[in-house]
């Protein structure tokens, strides 16, 4: 009886686990699938941000590289300019010793002077000038050239001895120096109106 009595107790199991109501499974489905949706679109969102993160850090170190390069490219060009004109204080010290030897040359040169420039003057006048436009001196061109305020100084302005004068350079009273492509001293000239 006891065989009989167990099976009566399992099948009244049974049809209470078949009556039983089971919970719904779509509910949780739907949730769990909100859960993902909304991971994913945390996952998506912070994607997003660290992708706008990237970009905006590539931008901050191309702009400081270009700035960094421009800083040794200026750095650069402050330093070669320094170097090229680093002598320009002794040079304008010795032009006025260029001036005297010029006109001493010019005087002894003139047909009928008493004045000789002598062979080791001439010399020493040719070796000084090598040396100083060996360092990037260069003397200005002024004789019968056409007057320019940004390359010459007028003293004075004296009537043309002809029309083609006019607006030219008849004299120069101190002659102009270049520096490489810098003026350090302007020629002072006279002018034919």
């Amino acid at each position: 009886m006891q065989h009989i009595s167990t099976k009566k107790m399992n099948m009244s199991l049974s049809f209470d686990i078949e009556n039983e109501e089971l919970p719904d499974n779509g509910a949780a489905a739907q949730e769990e699938n909100e859960n993902e949706t909304t991971q994913n679109e945390d996952t998506s969102i912070s994607i997003e941000k660290l992708e706008k993160e990237n970009q905006e850090l590539k931008d901050k170190y191309l702009r400081l590289f270009a700035e960094f390069d421009n800083y040794k490219k200026r750095t650069v060009k402050e330093r070669l300019d320094l170097m090229r004109t680093a002598a320009q204080e002794t040079i304008l010290a010795i032009l006025p010793v260029l001036d005297d030897f010029d006109r001493a040359k010019k005087l002894a040169d003139e047909p009928g002077s008493k004045e000789v420039f002598s062979e080791g003057a001439n010399i020493v006048y040719h070796k000084l000038y090598a040396v100083l436009k060996n360092k990037g001196l260069e003397p200005m061109e002024t004789h019968l050239q056409s007057f320019d305020p940004e390359f010459h100084e007028a003293l004075t302005e004296i009537p043309a001895p002809s029309e083609e004068l006019k607006g030219k350079i008849i004299d120069t009273i101190e002659k102009g120096y270049k520096l490489g492509d810098k003026i350090i001293r302007y020629a002072k000239v006279v002018v034919g109106n």
